[in-house]
Parts: C-alpha cells; sequence; structure tokens
C-alpha cells in the first residue's frame, strides 16, 4: 500500500476591485435604475420599483465612501431643512395675519 501526500490547495488571493470592474458595476447599476424607470412609466410599477431598487443597492455597494459621507451629512442636512420649514412657517403665518387685517379693513 502506498500513501500518497496531499498538498495544500493554493491560497487564491483576491485582487482588489479593478477600476473596469467598478465601470461595469457602474454601468449595470445605471441601465437597472434605467430599466426600472422605464417599467414604472409604462405601467409595470411593481417590477420597476424591484428593478430599481436592486440598481439603487448595486450604486450602493460600489459607492460605499460617498454613501457613508451622505449619510453622516445627513442629520446636518435635516436640522437645516427643519430651520428652513419653520421659517416659511413663520412667513406664511404673518402673510396669514396681513390678510386677515387686509379683509377687515375692506370689510367695512
Amino acid at each position: 500500500m502506498v500513501v500518497v501526500p496531499l498538498s495544500k490547495p493554493a491560497k487564491v488571493e483576491t485582487a482588489p476591485p479593478t477600476e473596469e470592474c467598478s465601470n461595469l458595476v457602474t454601468m449595470v447599476a445605471a441601465a437597472s435604475l434605467a430599466a426600472g424607470g422605464a417599467l414604472v412609466a409604462t405601467g409595470k410599477k411593481r417590477a420597476g420599483l424591484v428593478v430599481a431598487a436592486a440598481g439603487t443597492a448595486l450604486v450602493m455597494v460600489d459607492q460605499q465612501e460617498e454613501v457613508r459621507r451622505l449619510w453622516n451629512a445627513l442629520p446636518r442636512f435635516l436640522a437645516e431643512l427643519q430651520h428652513f420649514v419653520g421659517r416659511v412657517q413663520s412667513v406664511l403665518d404673518d402673510v396669514s395675519s396681513q390678510r386677515e387685517k387686509l379683509h377687515k379693513i375692506f370689510e367695512r
């Protein structure tokens, strides 16, 4: 009986994604977003939303740093938006009170 030593499998090294691979993912993501929009426009809303969601997921995987930066900036943006809405509400309240005053003047 002969014993044959088994060699260890060679380690497979994964290379970092190349720019060509990143461009391919970007193109596929853009195509799926466009296809999703076309499906929604033709009345196939559920299929369009699924395809668009897949495209969005691809974009988020491809652009992780950009998504992280936007996610971290979101609270500041929402605070600014809330401040802006408060200012608009204040202006609308002023306009409403002026309108009431003018209405009372012209009603006489």
